[in-house]
C-alpha cells in the first residue's frame, strides 16, 4: 500500500510517462531524428515505469516504440530490456492472448533472430503466429506478418519447404486483404526471392525482386534504408548470375544509403561492405576487397559479437580472399574459426556449414592434402543434397571441386562423371553464359587434355574463354588462365 507521498510520486511519474508517450513518435525512418532527440528521455521514463509499476497502455506503447528505434539502430541490449518490459505490462493489462501480445512476441523474436539467438527466437515466432491466428483469424494481415517472419527464420535454418509454404501463404493473405502495391507485400516478396536464389531458382527470384523494388520506390523516399535492402538483394542476384557491372552499381547505391541512414558502424552497413568485398574478390580486385572485408568484420564483431553467424560469414569471406591470394596460413584459422561458430549457432547440417566445409576443403586441395579435402567435400555434399536438393548451384560447385580432386588423383572416370553433372546443373540454373559455367567447362577440358583427348578439350576451352572474356574481361585472372590453357592445348594440335 502506497502512502500519500509515494502516491504523489507515482502520479507525477505517470504524467511524465504520458507526456513522453505523446511526444515519442512511431519509430519509422522519417521520425528517427526526433526519436534520437527523445530516446534518453524514453529510457529514463522506462526506469520510472519499472520503479512505480506503471501498467498502462501508454506505458506499453512508449516502451514498444522506443524499443523498436533502439533495435533498428543496433542498440540490442537496451531494445531487449524495453521489449520485455512492454510484454510484461501488455500481458497484465490485456491478457496473454491479445493481438498486441503477438506483435510484442514477434518484435522480441526479430531482435533475437538478428542477434543470431535462434533457439530463443523460434518459440516466440511460433507463439506470435498462434495468438494472431486465434485472435484475428487465419487471413488477417497481422497473421501474414507473423508468417513472413517465421518463413525468413526457416530460410536461414535451411528449412526451405517450410519457408516457401509460409511465404506463399503470407503473400496470398496480403494480396487478398490489401492493395497489391501495399508496402507490406515487399516482405514475403523479398523473402521468397532470397529463398529461390538460395536454391538457384533465379528465374523465379528476379521478378519478385523487381516487383518489391517498384513498390518501395513508389511509396518511400530514395534515401530510405528499406530501398537499400532491396537494392542489395537485387545486386546479390545479379552477382549470382554473373552480371557484375549491374551488381556493383546496386551494391554501391545500397551502401551509400545505409551509411547515411544508419551511420558507418551499423550491421546493415557491414552487410553491404561484405557483399561489395565479395564482388571485388569475384572480379579479382583483391586490393579493393580486403579493406572492405576488414571493415565489415570489425563492425560485425562490435555490434553482433564473436559468436554470431554473420560474423562467421565475414570470417569466411576474408579467408576466401586470403586463399585466392595463396595466403593459406592466414586463411585456414579463419575457416576453422568460422566453422566452429556456425556449427554452434546453426547446427552441423546447415547449408552455411556446408559452404565453409567446402571452402576449407578447397584450401586443403590446394595444399595437396587430398584425404582431408575429400572428407570435407563429401560431408559438404551430403548436407547440401539433403537440405537444398540435388540440383542447386552449391551442389554443382561441390561436385566440380570433387571432380578436380579425383582428376589429380588419376580417378578420371569419377572426375568426368562429377564434371558432367556439375556442368549440367549450372547450365540449367545459371544459363550458358555464366562465369561458373565457364569454370566447369575449363575443368572438363583440363580433364580431357591430361588424357590426351585434345579434340574433345579444344571446343570446351574455346567456349569457356568466350564466356570469361564477355563477362569478366580480357585481364581477369580466370580469363588469363583459360587463355593460357587453350594456347598450351593448341601447341599440341599443331
Amino acid at each position: 500500500m502506497l502512502n500519500d507521498k509515494e502516491k504523489s510520486w507515482r502520479e507525477r511519474a505517470e504524467r511524465v510517462v504520458n507526456r513522453v508517450y505523446e511526444c515519442f513518435p512511431r519509430a519509422e525512418f522519417n521520425n528517427w531524428k526526433l526519436c534520437e532527440e527523445l530516446i534518453l528521455s524514453a529510457i529514463s521514463t522506462s526506469e520510472q515505469i519499472s520503479t512505480f509499476q506503471i501498467e498502462t497502455v501508454n506505458a506499453a506503447c512508449l516502451l514498444n516504440h522506443a524499443g523498436y528505434y533502439l533495435f533498428k539502430t543496433s542498440k540490442y541490449k537496451q531494445a531487449e530490456h524495453l521489449y520485455q518490459q512492454c510484454l510484461e505490462i501488455s500481458k497484465t493489462i490485456l491478457g496473454k492472448d491479445h493481438p498486441d501480445i503477438a506483435t510484442g512476441l514477434n518484435n522480441l523474436a526479430e531482435l533475437y533472430y538478428t542477434q543470431g539467438k535462434y533457439k530463443q527466437a523460434e518459440p516466440l515466432f511460433i507463439d506470435s503466429l498462434r495468438i494472431s491466428e486465434a485472435a484475428l483469424g487465419k487471413n488477417h494481415p497481422d497473421v501474414a506478418s507473423s508468417l513472413s517472419s517465421l518463413a525468413e527464420y526457416y530460410r536461414t535454418q535451411g528449412e526451405y519447404k517450410k519457408a516457401e509454404s509460409f511465404n506463399l501463404r503470407s503473400l496470398a493473405i496480403y494480396e487478398k486483404t490489401l492493395d497489391k502495391s501495399h508496402f507490406n507485400i515487399i516482405y514475403p516478396l523479398n523473402n521468397l526471392a532470397s529463398l529461390y536464389q538460395d536454391q538457384g531458382k533465379y528465374e523465379l527470384a528476379e521478378p519478385l525482386l523487381q516487383r518489391s523494388l517498384a513498390i518501395q520506390k513508389a511509396t518511400l523516399a530514395e534515401d530510405h534504408p528499406d530501398i537499400a535492402s532491396s537494392l542489395n538483394n537485387l545486386a546479390d542476384f545479379y552477382q549470382a548470375i554473373g552480371d557484375y557491372k549491374q551488381a556493383k552499381t546496386l551494391f554501391c547505391c545500397s551502401l551509400a544509403i545505409r551509411e547515411v541512414a544508419f551511420g558507418k558502424d551499423h550491421p546493415e552497413v557491414a552487410v553491404s561492405l561484405h557483399n561489395l568485398a565479395t564482388l571485388y574478390r569475384a572480379k579479382g580486385e583483391y586490393e579493393k576487397a580486403e579493406p572492405l572485408s576488414h571493415r565489415s568484420l570489425a563492425i560485425m564483431e562490435t555490434t553482433l559479437g564473436k559468436d554470431h553467424p554473420d560474423f562467421a560469414n565475414s570470417l569466411n569471406n576474408l579467408a576466401e580472399l586470403y586463399r585466392d591470394q595463396h595466403k593459406d596460413s592466414k586463411a585456414e584459422p579463419l575457416y576453422q574459426r568460422s566453422l566452429v561458430i556456425l556449427e554452434a549457432a546453426l547446427g552441423k547440417n546447415h547449408p552455411n556449414v556446408a559452404t565453409t566445409l567446402n571452402n576449407l576443403a578447397v584450401l586443403y586441395y590446394d595444399e595437396r592434402k587430398y584425404t582431408k579435402a575429400e572428407s570435407l567435400y563429401l560431408r559438404s555434399l551430403t548436407i547440401q543434397e539433403a537440405v537444398l536438393g540435388k540440383n542447386c548451384p552449391s551442389v554443382a560447385n561441390t561436385l566440380n571441386n570433387l571432380a578436380a580432386l579425383y582428376r589429380d588423383q588419376g580417378r578420371y572416370g569419377e572426375s568426368e562423371s562429377f564434371n558432367l553433372r556439375s556442368l549440367a546443373i549450372k547450365e540449367k540454373i545459371l544459363g550458358r553464359d555464366n562465369p561458373d559455367v565457364a569454370i566447369s567447362l575449363n575443368n572438363l577440358a583440363g580433364l580431357y587434355y591430361i588424357q590426351g583427348k585434345y579434340k574433345q578439350a579444344e571446343p570446351l576451352y574455346k567456349r569457356s574463354l568466350s564466356i570469361m572474356k564477355k563477362v569478366l574481361g580480357d585481364e581477369h585472372p580466370n580469363t588469363r588462365l583459360v587463355r593460357n590453357d587453350l594456347q598450351k592445348l593448341q601447341s599440341h594440335l599443331k
